[in-house]
């Protein structure tokens, strides 16, 4: 038995924030922000993770011709659930009704989506499930630090979701195969030390101080060299060459680490996929969010070949190669959608900045 995505879907915020927005309150610059990482603006959310990953998630499922209790499985890689206990998988699972569907959640950071994907290959191509949802979904704005400009300036909000399905023949497309591994010797260059059950919860404000670990030049290094390696061993056990690859979908985290990659990996008639301009780093979402977009303004029109990579905090990593079927139009639409917002982005973090910036929550 084989595998294929059969239906895609995202959810991105309505509140966008400018890199001059960042500016107000943080001591950075449009010039600074687009040299340094590409990005020139992000989505900030209003409501929970949970409630992005459904929209996207449900958005995959009609794309799909499926109803919600037609699915299986629901995985969700997140590592900003909306709570530990219960998953955040199960509060997605509630709120997309897939009542006959199974639900956890994979941390494995940026690379969780394609940690996700692969087990959904193995539980459709084993037979255990016959229709699996895999969503990259993070609210990671709320981790942020905002008097440190380093990271702050980086990351932005979004969910993304597939539907992995039985591929019944060559036009429906095949999930060929994966190298997903991690290198804890790199831990710790991102890290968020001291949050989670290892840290010490009666101290104040304990749990509002977080503080990264980021190590911008060795992360860089160390990403470019884990991408390029996993999408390597993807081709090779799929048994196709760099020269059949179409498309090139990178994490998204910053445009100079996926031309680094381009030059390491060179893949000669791949088109890259590069839209991370828009949403910033938005972690697990980053590829899911690219694909749809990919296929919304035509950059994939079906049939491709493609190559998927990531890396992430752990340092986990990842590739993925596979071939997209012939349909790239959805079987069915929802009109599933996110409430509205009636303040600015800015408005959805201003009790973050009064906590972490207030000599500028002041002077607004």
């Amino acid at each position: 038995m084989k595998s294929t995505i059969t239906g895609w879907g995202k959810c991105v915020p309505d509140n966008v924030v400018t890199n001059d927005d960042l500016a107000t309150f943080i001591d950075t610059s449009d010039e600074w922000i687009q040299q340094r990482t590409g990005v020139k603006e992000r989505r900030f959310c209003h409501v929970n993770n949970s409630d992005m990953a459904t929209v996207a998630g449900l958005r995959a499922v009609a794309c799909a011709g499926l109803k919600p209790e037609d699915i299986d499985v629901v995985i969700l890689a997140t590592c900003t659930p909306d709570s530990i206990v219960p998953s955040a998988a199960a509060h997605v699972q509630q709120k997309m009704e897939c009542v006959n569907a199974t639900a956890y959640d994979v941390n494995a950071a940026c690379a969780g989506f394609l940690y996700a994907l692969e087990q959904a290959k193995a539980f459709v191509e084993s037979g255990l499930y016959k229709n699996a949802v895999v969503i990259g979904s993070e609210h990671i704005t709320w981790l942020l630090n905002w008097s440190d400009r380093n990271t702050a300036v980086l990351f932005g909000d979004a969910a993304g979701a597939v539907v992995v399905e039985e591929s019944k023949n060559e036009e429906d497309g095949e999930i060929y195969s994966f190298s997903n591994g991690m290198s804890s010797d790199k831990l710790d260059i991102l890290e968020i030390p001291n949050f989670g059950s290892a840290m010490n919860r009666f101290t104040p404000n304990a749990a509002a101080d977080v503080v990264w670990t980021f190590e911008g030049q060795e992360i860089f290094k160390s990403g470019i060299r884990a991408m390029a390696k996993s999408s390597e061993e993807a081709i090779e056990k799929s048994g196709l060459k760099k020269e059949d690859i179409d498309i090139l979908i990178p994490h998204q985290a910053n445009v100079r680490i996926i031309e680094g990659l381009e030059r390491t990996l060179k893949l000669p008639n791949a088109t890259t996929l590069k839209y991370g301009y828009k949403y910033g780093n938005t972690s697990a979402a980053s590829i899911p969010t690219a694909f749809v977009d990919a296929i919304e303004d035509g950059t994939i029109k079906g049939n491709e070949t493609l190559v998927i990579t990531a890396v992430g905090a752990g340092l986990t990593w990842g590739g993925a190669a596979l071939k997209l079927g012939n349909r790239i139009t959805p079987l069915d639409e929802t009109d599933v959608d996110l409430p509205p917002y009636e303040g600015t982005g800015i408005d959805v973090i201003r009790e973050s900045i009064n906590y972490f910036v207030p000599e500028k929550a002041e002077e607004k």
